[in-house]
C-alpha cells in the first residue's frame, strides 16, 4: 500500500512563504513523477508544478518565479517552495506522484493540506 501524505499548508499573509512537503511511503520500488496541483474553491484542479525523475521541472504560468518544486530521491519526499504568495493562490493544495510499487505502476494522491493568503 502507497501513501502521500502532505504537510506545510497554513494561514500566511500576502507577500510571504511556506513550504509544502509530500512524503510517499510504502512499497515503493522507485517514482516517477511529481505533481503538485490545487484547487480554490469554486474551481477545477489545476497543475501547479511537476518534476520528473530527473529534475526537469514545469510549472503553471500563474506561479512561475514565485514557487519552485524540488524533490529528495532518499526520503520519497518533494516540496513546493511557494514565495511571494497571493491571495489568488488559496487553495487546497494536493500532491501526486506516479509511483512503481511491488504491485505495479499507479498515481497517487494526497489528502490535500489548505494554504490560505489573506490580503
Amino acid at each position: 500500500q502507497v501513501q502521500l501524505v502532505e504537510s506545510g499548508g497554513d494561514l500566511v499573509q500576502a507577500g510571504g512563504s511556506l513550504m509544502l512537503s509530500c512524503s510517499a511511503s510504502g512499497s515503493i520500488v522507485s517514482i516517477n513523477t511529481m505533481y503538485w496541483f490545487r484547487q480554490a474553491p469554486g474551481k477545477f484542479r489545476e497543475l501547479v508544478a511537476s518534476i520528473i525523475s530527473g529534475s526537469t521541472t514545469n510549472y503553471a504560468d500563474s506561479v512561475k518565479g514565485r514557487f519552485t518544486i524540488s524533490r529528495d530521491n532518499a526520503k520519497n519526499a518533494f516540496y513546493l517552495q511557494m514565495n511571494s504568495l497571493k491571495p489568488e493562490d488559496t487553495a487546497v493544495y494536493y500532491c501526486s506522484a506516479h509511483i512503481t510499487s511491488m504491485l505495479g505502476a499507479n498515481n497517487y494522491w494526497g489528502q490535500g493540506t489548505q494554504v490560505t493568503v489573506s490580503s
